[in-house]
């Protein structure tokens, strides 16, 4: 069911408005923190769709991760565009290779790795190289590989090329860093001739495959180009040139792109991304509308003030466009905390999430953000002691867990002969009620309640499914109709890898935070020689991952430090 126009434009700020109705590319956004981008990206393709400017099925919405991509197409929905694609790079790539792998490859489509880490160990023993295979080992090396990917580096040019981008490289292994990387480089090596026997493909390989497809096959790209005609891009500032050569295919010599980013949020250079391309839109694209997005609606000034401090400091701001400014009451201001060490850190930080809790504040409103993944598993211990829930934000994947699948399976059941009596929720309740009280159910019906309290439009969904099956809405169909409508919500979250929130404080990394948002926040170790990184050869980086941590915050934010302050503090200190 279609939505008006003014229902579409009501409520938007006069930038927002801006941006929502200009409906013909090219058009860059500079949308800082907070500053309500999704809804604009989203409310723009619908303005875009109800002007007859774009049919949905033309329209390509792309962005970083399957948890952003998911709430634009609930936002989508909510609009009345359920049709568009938002999905990430790789899953757009990934889309149309097994679409058009018989006809440009010919054969079964290879096994897809969703983890290196298992085939990083064995082509550690391939090489016959002496690392012990601990986890950060494996990520460490994954990292390097995934760069040397993204910019289409060899495993025979890895270590010049790395020497020349002052890689900077820590193995358990008392190396100095250039064996380190000719170590890496004979890895990357076994880790590709190990691929190539299994006939196993990583997702870079997705990117890179789809690349050759595009542009060795004509045809391939004529039709892929005829499918998607107008183009949207999130979070633009982190494409990587790998990805950029992928979006000029898609793109060919069409102007109907939008791209919308911040480069004061560029956390992920060290992988391969660049805010370059954001930069210099303008340079590609010389009639390019630019627009910049500054007022902030998810955080209070005082926190606000706190995060343009940390650029200012910098000389960031020039570089990376205005200030923020908060359209939000006035709240605490941020607190500062020093210990002698990093257990008195802990034992302060245990101690005021159990306060905030004890005062009413639902646990998953509350984040504990660190640098490292071995400070996260500090904190967790704490917080078990204390016997808090909390759930470690990681790369585990939700919907592959057999205690998930099994729960799946009940309710795709239940979606078809719901149970007798009562409405759709109750009966998701009956269903899942002999799983206990598991987190992963208390996941599902976090997600139901989203839905059932109108955060996705449910009647909206539900009509569209009934025009579309040719069903009416009658009670009882109704609520097998809801049913399905959750169940499909499930299904396009387990194909994106996107579970639904568990309850429980959140504890992540300052790279696993970017684009969500908590109402109480605590950023620990902001300590000399973690943040920034004592090995770092980027301190703007670690200052942009500073500010994006602090960003994450809507009400309260204390930061915390054991030992010497971070440098970066020493402005917000005085």
């Amino acid at each position: 069911m279609a939505i008006a126009n003014s229902q579409i434009l009501n409520g938007l700020d006069p930038d927002q408005l801006a941006v929502v109705t200009a409906i013909r590319g090219p058009v860059c956004v500079i949308a800082g923190a907070g500053t309500g981008k999704t809804r604009v990206i989203t409310n723009r393709i619908a303005y875009a769709i109800n002007s007859g400017v774009t049919d949905p099925t033309k329209v390509l919405a792309l962005t970083f991760t399957a948890r952003a991509a998911g709430e634009m197409r609930a936002r989508l929905r909510n609009l009345g565009v359920p049709n568009v694609a938002a999905r990430t790079f790789h899953s757009a790539a990934l889309k149309q290779l097994l679409y058009f792998w018989p006809y440009s490859f010919g054969g079964q489509f290879p096994t897809l790795l969703t983890t290196k880490s298992g085939f990083i160990s064995q082509a550690i023993e391939r090489a016959e190289i002496a690392i012990p295979a601990q986890a950060a080992s494996l990520r460490e090396i994954a990292s390097e590989i995934e760069w040397a990917k993204v910019l289409e580096i060899s495993p025979d040019n890895y270590q010049a090329e790395a020497i020349a981008a002052s890689r900077s490289i820590r193995l358990p292994n008392n190396k100095s860093e250039a064996e380190n990387l000719e170590i890496i480089a004979k890895v990357y090596e076994a880790y590709e001739s190990l691929k190539r026997q299994e006939r196993t493909l990583d997702f870079e390989d997705v990117l890179l495959l789809t690349v050759g497809m595009l542009e060795e096959d004509r045809g391939v790209r004529e039709r892929v180009r005829d499918q998607y005609r107008y183009f949207t891009v999130d979070e633009y500032q982190d494409v990587s040139p790998l990805q950029q050569r992928l979006l000029n295919l898609w793109l060919g010599n069409r102007e109907e792109i939008c791209v919308v980013g911040d480069a004061a949020q560029t956390i992920y250079s060290f992988a391969g991304a660049t805010s370059n391309f954001l930069l210099s839109f303008k340079n590609r694209f010389p009639n390019a509308q630019t627009f910049r997005l500054s007022t902030g609606y998810r955080s209070t000034p005082e926190i606000i003030n706190t995060a343009n401090q940390i650029l200012r400091s910098a000389n960031l701001v020039s570089d990376h466009g205005s200030e923020l400014s908060s359209a939000n009451s006035h709240g605490d201001k941020p607190l500062i905390n020093g210990f002698n060490s990093t257990g008195d850190e802990i034992a302060y930080v245990v101690s005021q999430v159990t306060k905030h809790i004890n005062s009413g504040v639902d646990s998953s409103d509350i984040a504990i953000l660190a640098r490292t993944n071995a400070q996260l598993d500090q904190i967790k211990s704490a917080l078990n002691n204390s016997k808090i829930p909390s759930q470690v934000r990681s790369g585990e994947r939700f919907f592959d867990r057999v205690d998930v699948r099994d729960a799946m399976r009940v309710i795709r059941s239940a979606s078809v002969l719901p149970p007798e009596g009562g409405d759709w929720y109750e009966d998701l309740l009956s269903v899942l009620r002999p799983f206990g009280e598991a987190d992963y159910v208390q996941g599902f019906l976090r997600l139901a309640k989203e839905i059932k309290e109108g955060s996705t439009d449910l009647d909206l969904i539900e009509n569209i499914a009934a025009s579309d099956s040719g069903h009416s809405s009658n009670s009882n169909n109704s609520r097998s109709t809801s049913m399905r409508t959750f169940l499909r919500e499930l299904e396009d979250r387990a194909e994106q890898n996107n579970p639904p929130v568990l309850p429980g404080v959140t504890l992540a990394t300052l790279h696993s935070a970017k684009g969500l948002e908590w109402k109480q926040l605590f950023l620990i170790g902001v300590a000399d020689g973690l943040l920034p990184m004592s090995n770092s050869n980027d301190l703007n980086e670690e200052r942009r991952l500073f500010y994006v941590g602090v960003t994450r915050a809507k009400e309260n934010i204390q930061i915390t430090y054991a030992g010497k302050p971070s440098s970066f503090l020493a402005d917000l200190i005085n």
